[in-house]
């Protein structure tokens, strides 16, 4: 029989567990509760870069120390554009563009020269950053697939596309006198040429993703298709058909 001594110590020691419970609970809570005003707080994005231009082209410019940014320069830099920062230390002040994530308008530059800083460019106008591209927007490209020039059922009436190939670019004699062509060429899985896109323009978004992937000799090219190239021609040339590439890319 358990003594009433025993009864009194098994019931104290289970209200001290029951009490060291409760409390390492209210204790846990207390820890997981967001201190006043936390729960609005957002990671901010740096205001400034610095690093050495890589690519410059219209109004874009790659600086590799922004990570995902590509940062857009809307004015002229000093007497002239941003090619001349190319291969120079500088330092970018600015922000994020409303409802484009990857673009991060300039406000400021600075140049380092015999190491002193000195302002290159300061934003006086608003950015006009009509070629851009999202993802959202490129999603809406359909891939074709091309197999034979004379299939002009394959790209005709597609408007909107995309297609994977290289750009080349070629002299070609045109009434008596030469010029230079750009082409995008398209090949099969084993290498063989299937045709080339005539390009007649290139904005200033697809060519500054060009320079920036200037290592890989195979992209992807979004494309305004235009008029198909008259077949007679297309059979000598293997030109396929007329565009204008507004954004390059890995996909």
């Amino acid at each position: 029989m358990i003594s009433r001594k025993s009864i009194s110590l098994i019931l104290g020691l289970s209200l001290l567990v029951f009490v060291f419970i409760i409390g390492g609970s209210i204790s846990c809570q207390k820890k997981a509760e967001p201190v006043k005003g936390q729960e609005e707080a957002a990671p901010v994005k740096t205001s400034e870069y610095e690093g050495t231009a890589k690519v410059a082209q219209g109004k874009y410019l790659y600086l590799p120390t922004a990570r995902g940014l590509d940062i857009a320069v809307q004015g002229k830099v000093g007497s002239g554009d941003i090619s001349a920062l190319v291969g120079k230390e500088i330092r970018v002040k600015g922000q994020i563009a409303k409802d484009k994530t990857s673009i991060y308008v300039a406000d400021t530059i600075e140049v380092k020269e015999a190491g002193q800083w000195r302002a290159a460019f300061t934003r006086t106008e608003e950015p006009v950053i009509s070629d851009y591209m999202d993802l959202k927007e490129r999603e809406t490209f359909q891939a074709l697939a091309i197999t034979n020039l004379n299939k002009n059922e394959e790209w005709e009436g597609k408007g909107k596309s995309k297609v994977y190939g290289k750009l080349l670019k070629a002299a070609v004699t045109e009434n008596g006198g030469q010029k230079e062509v750009s082409y995008i060429v398209l090949s099969d899985d084993k290498g063989k040429e299937i045709g080339r896109i005539i390009i007649d323009s290139i904005s200033d978004y697809a060519q500054y993703y060009l320079q920036k992937l200037r290592l890989f000799d195979t992209l992807w090219f979004y494309l305004n298709i235009k008029d198909t190239v008259d077949k007679k021609i297309r059979i000598k040339s293997k030109e396929l058909f007329h565009a204008d590439v507004l954004l390059s890319g890995l996909f």
